[in-house]
């Protein structure tokens, strides 16, 4: 088994150019293959934290778009004024707490996550909730012909799930990003142009 390395390529990456986690080349890779993110779009980060996606999407959609990040934990990076954090558990957000912000989003990502127990079939479970929960909150905020991309973790649920989301979308797809840890169960499921 490989061992972790937590300083990496990618990790190293991160630190030169100025983000805050690895993570950023997984939504880089989404982007560059399907042009899911544009200048002047307002999307939602959800799992937001340490920032990122939130740094990404705001070089992407450019001052006159809008990103807003959600997150249970504090967000301490600097981020320019078209980018708005609130800090609040995912469960307890309401469509109407991101009105004032946007009443309706054309991207919706989800890299929410689970606090892992080691414990598979548990946290595979706790990752499908997370992934629910962000599938409801993009029903209520995408426009038609928006898209969606979640993180989760593959378990019990996932064909209910990807079944779901091919009633609510055009074109629905299972990625696993180069940037994510070859031992990693997460694969990330891109929903494109949701239904009217």
């Amino acid at each position: 088994m490989t061992r972790w390395q937590p300083q990496d390529h990618y990790f190293n990456r991160a630190k030169k150019e100025g983000f805050r986690a690895r993570s950023v080349y997984k939504l880089e890779e989404v982007d560059r293959r399907v042009r899911l993110l544009r200048p002047g779009q307002r999307v939602l980060d959800l799992g937001c934290h340490p920032g990122s996606w939130l740094q990404y999407c705001a070089r992407v959609v450019g001052k006159r778009g809008l990103v807003v990040g959600v997150d249970i934990r504090k967000i301490t990076l600097e981020l320019p004024p078209h980018v708005k954090v609130i800090q609040v558990d995912v469960f307890e957000l309401s469509p109407a707490d991101l009105h004032h912000f946007s009443k309706e989003f054309d991207v919706v990502l989800s890299d929410l996550a689970p606090a892992t127990t080691g414990i598979r079939s548990v946290d595979s479970d706790r990752s499908f909730l997370l992934f629910q929960r962000a599938v409801a909150l993009a029903d209520d905020l995408l426009l038609p012909g928006s898209h969606f991309l979640g993180k989760i973790f593959q378990g019990s649920g996932y064909d209910e799930i990807v079944k779901e989301l091919k009633g609510k979308y055009r074109k629905v797809r299972g990625i696993k990003p180069r940037a994510t840890r070859k031992q990693s169960k997460e694969i990330f499921l891109l929903a494109m142009d949701k239904k009217a």
